[in-house]
């Protein structure tokens, strides 16, 4: 009532509201009275953001779609097209080493091991943990005879394969490949080491042939025992080379490197709680299809239960060193 008093005796004169009341009103100016310009330029500079963001987007997804494009192509064997495809693709997003092996694989089905070295290089410098890649720079360096770096790729390959997943059918691919390298390594070898331990058995079957009969001739009255000598140092040549040869002479593979249900050499064994070593791959394939037991002694058996038996693993190793010819694929 007083404040009403006052308002209509001095009509002129503001009556200012309490402290509290003074702040709100102050707060409510300032907001009201903000200027516009800082909010419009962060709209701007989020729509200009936003648009960065979709170009990349654009591009990446386009190459994405040239990726499936290709594959697409290549399903069909039209390589040229899929090679094309792949090449924009590579173009929008040249840091994405599937691109690369993708094309690797068409000029592969061509032939081009040139192109299939360049692109799988390309791929592996992007990611060295690409399987396809060291798999198609393996085939590659094979194909131009250089075995060793080649085996080097495909056992590089092999390993990242069975990491991620050694039931793919590329781990089985790989070590075909692999094994057929390691085959024709040894038996290019084995030519060699045959050639060369047949002239020398040759030349030393001369050396004594001549010694023979120049010991006959100055031998008189003892050509009986000359005889007898020449010819018993033959037959310890021949068993000194026969000897040489079984290196290289294919036998049986011990059954302890052998897994119980494929009968073939193993590549990557593990051993089950009952204490027997199987093929990883296959001992897999076994739990998921017919059951969770040991095919052997049919206990129960689950895949966290296996563990890798590296010492029959380093057993194979060293006799497939010795013995290439158990690479030999039937």
């Amino acid at each position: 009532m007083e404040i009403t008093r006052q308002q209509s005796q001095y009509p002129h004169v503001a009556i200012s509201p309490p402290p509290r009341r003074r702040f709100v009103c102050l707060l409510l100016t300032i907001i009201i009275h903000k200027p516009s310009l800082p909010l419009q330029f962060d709209h701007e500079e989020r729509t200009k953001g936003s648009v960065m963001v979709k170009g990349v987007n654009s591009g990446t997804i386009q190459a994405e779609q040239l990726k499936q494009d290709g594959n697409l192509y290549f399903k069909k064997n039209r390589l040229g097209a899929a090679i094309d495809a792949y090449t924009e693709a590579i173009a929008l997003s040249p840091n994405v080493s599937v691109y690369w092996t993708n094309r690797a694989v068409c000029h592969r089905m061509r032939k081009d091991w040139t192109r299939v070295e360049e692109d799988s290089r390309k791929a592996v410098d992007l990611d060295y943990t690409s399987v396809k890649g060291h798999f198609m720079l393996g085939l590659a360096l094979i194909h131009r005879e250089n075995y060793a770096q080649g085996i080097n790729e495909l056992e590089r390959a092999l390993d990242l394969g069975r990491g991620a997943n050694p039931q793919n059918y590329m781990v089985e691919e790989i070590w075909q490949e692999l094994a057929k390298a390691q085959y024709s390594k040894w038996e290019r070898n084995s030519t060699k080491r045959s050639w060369d331990l047949q002239n020398l058995k040759e030349s030393c079957e001369i050396a004594l042939i001549e010694k023979h009969f120049r010991d006959a001739t100055e031998v008189e009255g003892f050509i009986d025992e000359v005889k007898d000598s020449t010819s018993e140092q033959l037959e310890a040549l021949n068993s000194v080379f026969s000897k040489a040869a079984e290196f290289d002479t294919p036998t049986e593979i011990p059954d302890y490197l052998c897994c119980r249900i494929t009968l073939d050499i193993f590549r990557d064994p593990v051993i089950a709680p009952s204490g027997l070593t199987y093929e990883k791959a296959v001992i897999l394939e076994h739990l998921e299809q017919v059951g969770k037991f040991d095919p052997i002694t049919r206990e129960p058996l689950f895949p966290s239960q296996l563990v890798p038996n590296l010492a029959i693993k380093e057993a194979v190793h060293a006799f497939l060193e010795k013995h290439g010819w158990a690479y030999k694929m039937d």
